[in-house]
This record gives structure tokens, sequence and C-alpha cells, in this order.
């Protein structure tokens, strides 16, 4: 399905720059304003210990490609349509497989005080430094985890989106008729903990694309005393899958599948003292799971956090965030957990702090990334040093660095994927 709707989008592209290639203007010396970039890049990461999981994907390199980008955009004269398409073309050198994917690929109607966006399209909400609370849209974890650009930690989602801007209140909806899961680590590359390791024999079903499964995402935001606030309701499912299994306590095979999820949240920033303060909080209702008796499914949970940005010296910044979740109905769930499983907190407390420094008319930027759970005990160190060698071509190369006491806890599971990665990047 998803390759025929990029192909589908493809389609409507090609046939709208026809459209807007028509409709530009001739005279004079006014061309018609389509605009093409992209950019080459060579991404490699390789494990620092010797151990790597059994399979063809399990050698040294945890991720190593060559990958071609092409973004094609352009607008009619008045501006109010316009399109843009982003692709990449990459070879995977772990299989050696080459392949393609459509990143965004969207069309775009503007009014005064109305926007249509439909489309693959990449949708951000939320004031966290990567801690997501109400961007409730797809992640690719596994990409995070093994050293690609960041811009890989999000994915698009085939979706129209609405935006109305009014001056007492702005609205922003989100209609989502085709699931998109979160991209998980796997087996085939990384060690994490399995406590159904031993079950080959899965299953798993996403949610049919039918009217009653789309998902809607709603944004209401204003400026008030000074603060940027916003409203956030969702209604859809959990991105990472359930598995039930089918007897217990020795089960044969497990059933995966999608729980359905709303959540309702709000997020705050606002300028204090010589910093930016940033505070968000939602609240994640398993409704296929209300009372918390299911163990196969999340229980329902309250999250926040708390964030605070400051410039501390000429092109030095420094950012901090407390974050916390709080499983809802937690009596439930400890009843309820099977024998052998790890038992959670109640409250998993996590910390992080970046720190930027900027050099030679930044040209170079050293950074470090770092979370740290105090409940779970584990960490992940994320350090990393770019440098623009010229206007056009970059090298970007950083670690990341897992610890944690236990192996069954959400960062400590990762404690033996330890990677350095290199990235060379070159634009035009």
């Amino acid at each position: 399905m998803e390759v025929h709707f990029a192909s589908i989008l493809l389609a409507v592209l090609v046939s709208a720059s026809s459209l807007l290639a028509q409709s530009a203007p001739t005279s004079g010396n006014k061309k018609f304003p389509l605009r093409i970039h992209g950019f080459l890049l060579g991404n490699y990461t390789a494990r620092t210990a010797d151990a790597h999981p059994p399979g063809e994907e399990g050698g040294r390199f945890l991720w190593a490609d060559e990958r071609l980008r092409l973004e094609l955009s352009g607008d009619t004269a008045k501006g109010n349509l316009s399109f843009l398409f982003k692709g990449d073309l990459f070879h995977d050198a772990v299989t050696n497989k080459v392949d393609g994917v459509v990143r965004e690929a969207y069309l775009n109607y503007s009014r005064a005080r109305f926007d249509v966006r439909l489309g693959r399209q990449i949708v951000t909400w939320g004031v966290g430094d990567l801690l997501f609370i109400n961007d409730v849209f797809p992640k690719d974890w596994s990409a995070f985890f093994s050293g690609r650009p960041l811009e890989y930690l999000k994915v698009g989602v085939d979706a129209a989106k609405v935006h109305v801007t009014t001056p007492a209140l702005n609205v922003e909806l989100v209609v989502i008729p085709f699931f998109e899961a979160d991209n998980l680590p796997g087996p085939e590359r990384f060690f994490f903990f399995d406590p159904l390791a031993n079950i080959s024999n899965r299953t798993l079903s996403e949610p049919a694309s039918t009217a009653g499964n789309t998902e809607f995402a709603l944004r209401l935001y204003r400026r008030v005393f000074k603060s940027d606030v916003s409203l956030y309701a969702y209604r859809g499912y959990w991105r990472q899958p359930s598995f039930r299994p089918d007897q217990l306590p020795l089960p044969t095979q497990l059933r995966g599948f999608y729980p359905r999820l709303a959540v309702y949240g709000a997020s705050g920033q606002r300028n204090l003292g010589a910093g930016l303060l940033s505070v968000e909080a939602g609240y994640y209702d398993s409704q296929d799971d209300r009372r918390g008796t299911d163990p196969a499914i999340s229980n329902s949970q309250f999250r926040f956090l708390v964030g605070y940005q400051q410039q501390l010296a000429n092109e030095f910044t420094l950012g901090a965030q407390y974050y916390a979740e709080v499983l809802i109905d937690y009596s439930a769930y400890k009843a309820t957990l099977p024998s052998g499983f790890p038992v959670q907190d109640r409250t998993r407390h996590l910390l992080t702090l970046r720190l930027t420094k900027f050099l030679k008319y930044q040209t170079w930027k050293l950074s470090l990334f770092n979370f740290y759970s105090p409940s779970d005990q584990d960490a992940l160190l994320i350090p990393e040093v770019w440098h623009a060698i010229t206007d056009r071509l970059s090298l970007t190369v950083g670690a990341n660095v897992f610890a944690g006491r236990r192996p069954t806890t959400f960062l400590g599971q990762f404690d033996r994927n330890d990677n350095v990665y290199v990235v060379l990047r070159f634009d035009f």
C-alpha cells in the first residue's frame, strides 16, 4: 500500500509541476519558480565491541549506506498553490541492496488565514528536545540509535493537514487514514531485551485503513501572557506494538497488534531570565485497557517535562530537561504481570543535558547530548563533532554510548550496541 500510495503522490506532483509550469509567467525575466536541491550522503556506523547479533546483518557495521536526496519544490506566481517532494535513493552496504524511499511529497494550498496540505508529510508538535509527549507521530528509533542524521528520527505520514489562523486562536488538524508504526530496533542488528525471545512464531497486524480507524490529531495554540501555549488532542493507536501470548506460562505463539490510544495534553514556552522555559504534559488514555488489568497492553500514563535553555557564553548554549512517566493503576499492573517479567517502577524519571559550542565562525560545532534515568539507572551519551569543510561539504563524527545496571531497562538493554558514526555530506 505504501509504495502504491507513494507512486500516486509522485504522479500527482509531476502533474502539478506541469500545471504550475503552464501557469507560470513567461514575460520579462521571470522564470518558473521550480527549485531543485539535494545532497549526497555517506553514513557509516561501526560497533565498538566485537560482539554482534547472529545473522547476515549482524556484522561490525550497525549501519552503512550511500544516499542521494532529491528535493523538488515549486509554487504558482501568486504563491497560493505549492508542492514539495523529498525522496532518497540509497545503497544499503550492510545488505548490499539498492532501494528508495519518499520522505515527503505533498501539495499545499494557502489562503489568507487557511492552509491545506495533502500527502506525505512530517509533523512535529511539542516543546521537548528529543523527548516526545504530544508529538504522537511516528519515529524511527532504529535510525536514532544507529548514528544516522537526526532528521531521520522523524517519519512521514500520509495525511491531510488543515491550518486555520484567527486573531483569537490558531487551529491545526491532522487526519491520518493510513496507520504508520514506529520503526524499532530489530534483532538483525541490535541487542535488546525480549522476555519471549525464544518464541519465533509471531504475527503482527496493523489497523485496517477504514474510516473508523482514521487517526485524528488536533492542536489549538495562541500567545497568552507572553507565553506560547498549545492544547492537544489525539485519537489513534500506540505506535509500538503489543504482543499477546496464546497461553501462559508456556506460550508457543505471539500475536502482535496496536492497541487504541487517546492523548490529551498541553505545552507552554516563554522567556525566563536570560533563557527559555518549556513545559509540557500529556495524559495517555490506553483505551483498550483502561483498568490496567491486561498485561499485554501498556497502562494509561501521565507524562510531564520541564526544560530550560540558555546561552551561557558566546556561541555556547546549555539545555536541560526533566521528564517523568507515571503509570496509572499500578497495583493492577503488578497483580497481572506474568511471572518472570521485570517490574517497572510506578514513575520513570529521566534527565537530559545538551551542550552546544560553535567555533571559527560556526564552521565547527561541538555538541553533547546525555540521557540519564535515576530510576532505571541507565544512560545514553551522544558526543558529536560537526565541521563545515566548505559551504557545501561537511563532516560529522559522533558516538552512541549506552550504559545501564540492568539489561531490562529502556536504555540499559542497548548496552552492547555502543557505536561510532561518520557522516560525510555534500549539498547541492
